[in-house]
């Protein structure tokens, strides 16, 4: 059984599609688009996928969380350079 939130089965591959998606952006750009995708499945949750709407959404804010913990490190790492 696939997981439909963390690895839906339509997104697999040799390289997982929202690695590349990070691959081809910048870290803001790679950001913004997470939070997009925040805010649309917490907008859309009461209509359409209910909790898991939900989880998804959670699914991009832990990644956004984790996405810029990484670009604070190197930020900091580049202040003592």
């Amino acid at each position: 059984m696939t997981d439909p939130v963390n690895h839906p089965e339509h997104y697999q591959g040799s390289i997982e599609c929202l690695d590349a998606i990070e691959a081809s952006m910048t870290h803001e750009e790679f950001c913004g688009y997470l939070k997009g995708n925040i805010i649309k499945y917490v907008w859309r949750y009461k209509k359409k996928g209910l909790v898991t709407d939900l989880e998804k959404s959670e699914f991009y804010l832990k990644r956004l969380i984790k996405t810029e913990k990484v670009g604070q490190l190197e930020r900091d790492q580049g202040e003592v350079s």
